[in-house]
């Protein structure tokens, strides 16, 4: 099925009407090549597409949804509603009830359970039984039917032992002969489901066409071409896709790096093995055990021991690292010959058990600090009350600065039961004997934790009035999140910030992966507590865990771990066997 329809259709010229049964959009699906220029919207094959949706079809058809910031509805909103008579006399309770009973509903939902528990079969009979009763799909039903039939393995040596793989195609011409808007998430499953069938070109091809059709890619888009093409071992290719995302803004992840390298260590390009490393140091710092594995395979490979120079400009090299921060130089591979690749760790200090060399630490921006202090304003204002943040940076000013800011909440429940005023007394009481200044560390607490329950103990309440009267006490509001406090205080206050969260969760991932872990890697203390050495206080390491290069040409590379306050984390040394 899938053979003859692109044999058919490379016969097929193109026309603005998606209402032939092999339109435009199908035929960039099936990687015809285009007569309009890509980067014109005047010219694109699409144009008519839109406006018919806006002047073709019944009343309802004219009021259809075309959002793309809403994922394009394209159910009819006359549709969506009970008829006027009947929704009047109705509670909002039954018109939900309604709402959510409706055959669209019922299908959503129903394709939902497919999607969550891969049923290629069960998705492909209800789409079945819809079109057979004349049931109007929206973009998000097509939307889930393609990411089902994307999910089959592509290596059946038959359609019918493949379904959802022959369906597929079918499916995604259907849904343009609908007249459905197509979206991110449609050209995504159509690039997987070339992907599943063994065609990475055509995954490539969906997502340069988004562009033209209006549409951003995100890094999933590329992920099916770019490993596709990784699995194939075509690395021209997959750097095509690579520049692609760098045109398009898309930043790719250590998954991504991951293929880019192992793609590059097959065709032993040794050059963009070198910037691959680069690129994972910038922008992954520690790597998962899979990217360790493949880095120390390539060190050990005859092609790393070839490439090199035995001879280089030492100033050069020098300038390199001042420009770039301290801790790499970006000037290719030093030395020539076989590499010594040993599994080691380092000391308290950062001095390698194996070569004894000291690893840096590499200096934070101060530019880089307020800019982030900036974004992380707008962000917090974004998600909390804007008032109630206002108020607490008002607040902030006229106590502040502080030396050490205390997640209260985490501190007060490491390795207990129940919130312990006692254990974050101890905590505070440290920070003040450490300050320079020997004050009170700022404590932020939610407001229930301040009022009411163990608060009103004696013992507790006379803990919080003296840090209130000192300053040293700020309650958030209810229905606020006192993550964002606590952080946009350190980051202000250019201070310490206790904590056992690994900030990893949804809200930090906001504020991206190239400045904040290396914030907090300077600047978090974490605690543990046990019997035998009571509350022990975890500073900042004096050095910077991320891969590191040397003036010499060595590499560090480390090993991300879940806790490292409670497993060694693994470093990978590499050095030449000879010295120049």
């Amino acid at each position: 099925m899938y053979n003859r329809y692109r044999v058919m259709l490379r016969a097929t010229c193109f026309t603005p009407s998606l209402s032939r049964a092999y339109c435009p959009l199908f035929a960039l699906f099936l990687r015809i090549p285009s007569v309009h220029h890509p980067h014109h919207p005047s010219s694109s094959p699409f144009r008519g597409y839109h406006s018919s949706l806006q002047v073709k079809g019944s009343r309802d058809r004219r009021r259809i949804l075309v959002d793309h910031n809403r994922h394009l509805c394209t159910i009819p909103e006359a549709a969506k509603q009970p008829p006027a008579s009947t929704s009047e006399n109705l509670s909002r309770k039954a018109r939900k009830k309604a709402i959510q009973q409706s055959p669209e509903s019922m299908l959503k939902q129903k394709l939902d359970m497919c999607s969550r528990n891969g049923n290629v079969l069960e998705a492909l009979r209800l789409y079945d039984e819809a079109k057979r009763n004349g049931l109007q799909l929206s973009q998000y039903h097509y939307n889930v039917l393609l990411y089902v039939c994307s999910l089959t393995d592509g290596e059946a040596e038959s359609p019918s032992a493949n379904p959802g793989l022959s369906r597929g195609f079918d499916i995604f011409k259907q849904m343009i002969v609908d007249k459905v808007v197509p979206n991110e998430a449609t050209f995504t499953n159509g690039a997987r489901l070339a992907v599943a069938k063994d065609d990475p070109e055509m995954a490539f091809d969906m997502v340069k066409q988004m562009k033209a059709f209006g549409i951003q890619p995100r890094l999933r888009s590329y992920g099916p071409a770019l490993f596709g093409f990784c699995r194939k071992g075509d690395a021209e290719k997959a750097y095509e896709v690579d520049a692609h995302m760098i045109e398009s803004e898309v930043v790719p992840e250590e998954p991504e790096l991951t293929a880019l390298l192992k793609v590059s260590m097959e065709t032993k390009n040794a050059e963009k093995v070198y910037e691959t490393l680069q690129r994972l140091r910038d922008l992954v710092r520690q790597v998962s055990k899979p990217t360790f594995d493949a880095i120390e395979e390539w060190f050990e490979s005859e092609a790393a021991g070839k490439a090199g120079v035995e001879k280089w400009d030492v100033k050069r090299i020098r300038e390199g690292v001042v420009s770039g921060g301290g801790g790499w130089h970006g000037q290719g591979w030093l030395g020539t010959g076989k590499w010594n690749v040993t599994r080691t760790e380092m000391d308290e200090n950062g001095v390698c058990k194996c070569c004894k060399e000291k690893l840096v630490c590499i200096d934070i921006n101060p530019v880089e600090t307020e800019n982030f202090a900036a974004s992380l304003t707008r962000l917090a204002c974004q998600k909390e009350v804007k008032a109630s943040f206002n108020q607490f940076q008002e607040w902030l000013e006229r106590h502040g600065p502080f030396d050490a800011v205390i997640d209260g909440a985490n501190m007060g429940l490491v390795n207990q039961r129940s919130f312990s005023f006692f254990q974050l007394n101890n905590v505070v009481q440290r920070f003040q004997q450490i300050s320079p200044s020997k004050r009170l560390p700022l404590v932020i607490l939610h407001k229930s934790r301040v009022v009411g329950g163990p608060a009103t103990y004696p013992k507790n309440r006379a803990l919080l009035e003296k840090w209130k009267n000192a300053g040293a006490l700020y309650a958030t509001p209810p229905g606020s999140n006192d993550d964002w406090y606590w952080l946009y205080a350190a980051v202000s206050c250019k201070c310490l910030l206790v904590t056992n969260d690994e900030m990893r969760d949804h809200l930090f991932q906001l504020l991206g992966t190239s400045f904040f872990p290396r914030w907090k890697e300077k600047h978090q203390v974490r605690i543990s507590v046990s019997r035998e050495d009571g509350l022990k206080l975890h500073m900042p390491p004096p050095y910077s865990i991320i891969i590191q290069e040397s003036e010499d040409g060595r590499w560090h590379v480390p090993m991300s771990v879940e806790d490292d306050l409670q497993t060694s984390r693994q470093w990978l040394c590499a050095r030449r066997s000879k010295t120049h």
